[in-house]
C-alpha cells in the first residue's frame, strides 16, 4: 500500500477492468512460478517501522506534510494519518556486520527525525499505540492527503453498506467503541521485516513466519492501553484487525493470520487475493501486464501479519518476500534491531530443518499461539513443536533464543553480533520487560496520567538505551 494511486473515484467499469487485469496478472505470476524465475541469488532482509508525532502535550500531532518537509529523505514517508510517518531501510544481505549496519542506518535517521521534528516544536515517538490517543484524533481531518487513503476508506464503507466499525476488544479491562471511518488504523504502528526467499522454498517460508509469530509479537509487545483502558499486551493486533473489517467470513478479512499453512506453493495465496478478496482500490494503471502492478496493489490491500509480496529489483528481476507484519514499533531503535535478530534467527533455523514442521506445530496451535502471546506477551501459555507446552517467557530462555542463535550462526554470522542483539531479547525476556510490561509497571507506580507516562516513555527512548534498561523512576 506504500504506492500512490491516481484518484479516489471508480465507476463499475474500473471495477470489471481491473479484475480483468487481475486474472491476467495471476496467470502470468503462476507461468514464472512453474517456470523458476522467482529465485534468489541470496538472502536479503529489510523492515519498515511507522512512528508517531507527538506535540508538547504528549497528544497527537498532525503535522507529519512539515515534518517531512523539513527531514527531507526519501526513505521517510508519510502513513495514514498525518501524526504517523515510516522510515524504510535498505535491503542488506544476511551476513557479518548487517544488524549493525541496520542499527546505524536506522538510528541516523531516527536523528534526523528528532532533530526535524525539534525544529518545529514536536517529538517523535517510535510505540506500538499512543496512550494518549482518542478517538476524537482519529478522524478524516487527520487523514493524511493522499488518494488511495481517501480511497480506502471509501470503498472499506462501500462493503460496510456504511455500517460503522464496531471494536470490541476484551482485555484487562473492555474497550467497546463505534467508529465512522478507517481512520482507528493509523493508531497501530509496527515494525515490519521483509525477508527475500527462493520462490521454491516461498511456502515454507510462509508457514515459518505464521509459527514464530507468536515468538516475536509476545517478545515485542508494546501496545497496552487504548483510549486510556488497559487492554491486550499488543493491542494492535486485535484493534487492525477490527478496523477493517469490512463482513464476510474467516476467508475474507482484510487483516488475518490466515485460515490454515500454504501447502505446496506460495501461489496459493495469490489465487486466494483473486477469489476470495473483493477489489478496494481499482486504479487502471499504464504498465505491461509483466509489472504486476494489479496484482501487487490488490495485494497491498490484503493485511495478512505475514503477508508474501512480488518485488522487482533495480534491474527488473522479480522476487518474492514474505513480510512478516507482527512486531510493534518501539521502544528504541536497538530494541526494533533486536526484534529483527530474533525474527531471522528463527526464521533461519527453522527453514534449515530437515523435518516437515507443519506436522510438528499444527496450524490451529499456531494461530492460537499468536493470539494468546498478543493478549498475555511473555507470560501466555503456548505450545511448541511436538505439542511441548511453556509459558513463552520460559519458552525463550531456554529454548527459542538459542535456537535463533544457531540460525544466525548457520547463516553466516558471527558470534559476538549473534549475543550483541539477542542479548538484548534475553535481558528483556529474563526481567519480564517488553515495552508493554514497563507501560503497565510505569502506571501501577504513577498512576494513570498518560501524559507523563508518554513523556517518562519518550525520554527513555531518546537515549535508546533498550527497554530491560529502563527504570520505572
Amino acid at each position: 500500500m506504500g504506492q500512490e494511486i491516481s484518484g479516489s473515484e471508480f465507476d463499475d467499469a474500473a471495477f470489471a477492468e481491473f479484475r480483468h487485469r487481475l486474472d491476467d496478472e495471476t496467470r502470468l505470476l503462476a507461468e514464472w512460478l512453474a517456470q523458476g524465475r522467482l529465485n534468489c541469488a541470496e538472502r536479503r532482509i529489510g523492515f519498515e517501522i511507522e512512528a508517531w508525532l507527538i506535540d508538547g502535550d504528549a497528544r497527537p500531532a498532525a503535522q507529519n506534510q512539515e515534518f517531512l518537509a523539513a527531514v527531507d529523505d526519501p526513505y521517510v514517508v508519510p502513513e495514514l494519518a498525518r501524526f504517523n510517518f515510516e522510515i524504510n531501510s535498505d535491503p542488506l544481505p544476511v551476513a557479518p556486520g548487517a544488524f549493525d549496519a541496520m542499527h546505524d542506518a536506522l538510528l541516523a535517521r531516527w536523528q534526523n527525525c528528532q532533530d526535524s521534528a525539534t525544529g518545529i516544536g514536536l517529538r517523535p515517538l517510535l510505540i506500538g499505540i499512543l496512550p494518549t490517543v482518542h478517538s476524537g484524533d482519529l478522524v478524516l481531518d487527520n487523514m493524511s492527503p493522499l488518494e488511495r487513503y481517501k480511497a480506502l476508506n471509501d470503498q472499506v464503507f462501500r462493503l460496510r453498506h456504511g455500517q460503522p466499525i464496531v471494536l470490541d476488544i476484551e482485555g484487562v479491562e473492555h474497550l467497546a467503541h463505534r467508529h465512522q471511518d478507517v481512520m482507528l488504523e493509523s493508531a497501530t504502528t509496527s515494525l515490519q521485516v521483509h525477508v527475500e526467499v527462493d520462490a521454491a522454498e516461498a511456502a515454507r517460508a510462509f508457514n515459518i513466519c505464521k509459527m514464530i509469530s507468536a515468538v516475536t509479537v509476545g517478545a515485542a509487545a508494546n501496545s497496552p492501553f487504548l483510549f486510556e483502558r488497559q487492554l491486550w499486551r499488543e493491542t494492535r493486533i486485535p484493534l487492525f484487525e477490527q478496523a477493517v473489517a469490512v463482513g464476510g467470513s474467516d476467508y475474507s478479512k482484510r487483516v488475518t493470520f490466515g485460515i490454515r499453512y500454504a501447502q505446496d506453493s506460495i501461489l496459493e495465496c495469490f489465487e486466494a487475493n483473486l477469489w476470495r478478496y473483493p477489489v478496494i482500490l481499482p486504479d487502471l494503471m499504464d504498465t505491461a501486464p509483466d509489472a504486476l502492478a494489479h496484482l501487487r496493489l490488490h495485494n497491498g490491500t490484503i493485511w495478512r501479519w505475514n503477508r508474501p509480496l512480488i518485488g522487482f529489483d533495480s534491474a527488473g528481476v522479480p522476487h518474492c518476500r514474505i513480510e512478516h507484519r507482527v512486531i510493534a514499533a518501539g521502544p528504541t531503535a536497538r530494541d526494533a534491531i533486536a526484534n529483527v535478530a530474533l525474527f531471522l534467527g528463527l526464521f533461519e533455523a527453522l527453514m534449515r530443518s530437515p523435518q516437515s514442521l507443519e506436522t510438528r506445530l499444527p496450524f490451529a496451535d499456531a494461530c492460537s499461539n499468536f493470539y494468546a502471546a498478543a493478549r498475555f506477551g511473555l507470560a501466555a501459555e503456548v505450545s511448541w513443536l511436538d505439542g511441548v507446552k511453556a509459558r513463552l517467557q520460559d519458552l525463550l530462555l531456554s529454548q527459542l533464543l538459542d535456537t535463533a542463535g544457531e540460525g544466525l550462526a548457520l547463516a553466516g554470522l558471527p558470534q559476538a553480533e549473534i549475543a550483541q542483539w539477542l542479548g538484548i531479547v534475553r535481558a528483556r525476556a529474563a526481567q519480564h520487560q517488553t515495552g508493554a510490561d514497563w507501560q503497565i509497571a510505569w502506571v501501577k507506580r504513577h498512576g494513570r496520567d498518560f501524559g507523563r507516562l508518554v513523556d517518562a516513555y519518550a525520554e527513555r527512548q531518546a537515549g535508546n538505551l533498550a527497554v530491560s534498561n529502563w527504570s520505572l523512576e
